[in-house]
């Protein structure tokens, strides 16, 4: 335990600038409860007022948590939201932010990572973040392309790119820890084309046999792959159309990170490109749904406006 309330103190004062008398709200879940004490624990040395709630596991990632407790979130200066299913993207967390509070979602993080990623140098994260949204921001047009099949292509148009650094000390700000992506989402209706999957997947882990999905008008279509896609299936099946969203392009730039199973993480691997389907309010994008899930690709090649951000899996900048 001792190992992991140091990694927790280093995110609430490196990334969040924890100050004492806070009122710090920790919301954590059976799984995670260790993980959900150890902050607790940390935030309590730092002397911030610190309140420990644990809820009922979520069924699925983006599924909102109590209203009792999305209450709290609201009028907290700080959250630290350690779970087994994200809230990453759910109301109870916008709304938090817009009213002020600053926090980190770590969704299904586990002991090693944690000890580990937390330990990153999230100032040289937020540098390199920011040299790829430079490359990014005011693009029309993205496309990845692999080795393995996948050749897609979608409209930035309009659409801010995001940057998930980890520093999170001024009012509003979240991520999501570990952080380093950098991250938008496409125009609704634009992404057409093949998405081959071949490094994890939400809701699944490591992925043993590539997932290939036909995308045609935004959406995801036809999903397969064996086992796997079936899984995919049927986390999407029971949300409709809009789970089929193609929702998120997503850059990894953490060198600390390694594709571990957990899409915490492996979303933010260095060189990697993650598309995710579902949900994209809380990137700029109009559709509402109680499902994101995040595919990764390993060695993309990412083009942006004609010219290569990343080659093979290498970032240039």
């Amino acid at each position: 335990m001792k190992e992991l309330i140091e990694a927790a103190h280093v995110a609430l004062t490196d990334c969040a600038a924890v100050k004492k008398g806070e009122n710090v709200v920790i919301v954590t879940d059976e799984p995670l409860r260790r993980i959900g004490t150890a902050f607790w624990e940390a935030a309590r040395e730092l002397g911030a007022d610190a309140i420990f709630c644990e809820i009922v596991s979520r069924a699925t990632h983006g599924a909102e948590p109590p209203r009792a407790v999305a209450a709290m979130l609201k009028v907290c200066d700080v959250f630290m939201i350690p779970t087994s299913k994200s809230l990453t993207h759910t109301d109870a967390r916008r709304d938090a932010c817009a009213n002020g509070a600053r926090g980190a979602t770590l969704p299904n993080i586990n002991e090693d990572m944690m000890k580990r990623t937390l330990r990153a140098d999230y100032k040289k994260i937020e540098e390199r973040t920011r040299k790829v949204i430079a490359l990014i921001e005011g693009a029309v047009e993205a496309r990845v392309t692999t080795a393995k099949g996948t050749d897609i292509t979608m409209s930035l148009a309009g659409r801010s790119c995001h940057e998930d650094t980890g520093i999170i000390t001024k009012p509003g700000a979240s991520t999501n820890l570990p952080a380093g992506e950098a991250y938008l989402a496409p125009v609704e209706g634009s992404a057409s084309g093949r998405i081959v999957a071949d490094g994890s997947c939400a809701g699944i882990g490591v992925l043993h046999e590539p997932i290939t999905i036909g995308v045609a008008g935004g959406l995801a279509g036809d999903i397969s792959g064996g086992a796997e896609a079936e899984t995919l299936n049927g986390l999407i099946s029971k949300f409709g159309q809009d789970a089929r969203n193609i929702a998120e392009l997503g850059i990894g730039t953490n060198d600390k990170a390694i594709l571990s199973g957990s899409t915490l993480e492996d979303e933010k691997v260095m060189g990697t490109v993650h598309i995710a389907l579902g949900d994209n309010v809380s990137m700029g994008g109009n559709v509402s749904v109680a499902s994101h899930l995040d595919l990764i690709i390993k060695s993309p090649t990412l083009i942006i406006d004609g010219k290569e951000i990343i080659k093979d899996g290498n970032l240039l900048i």
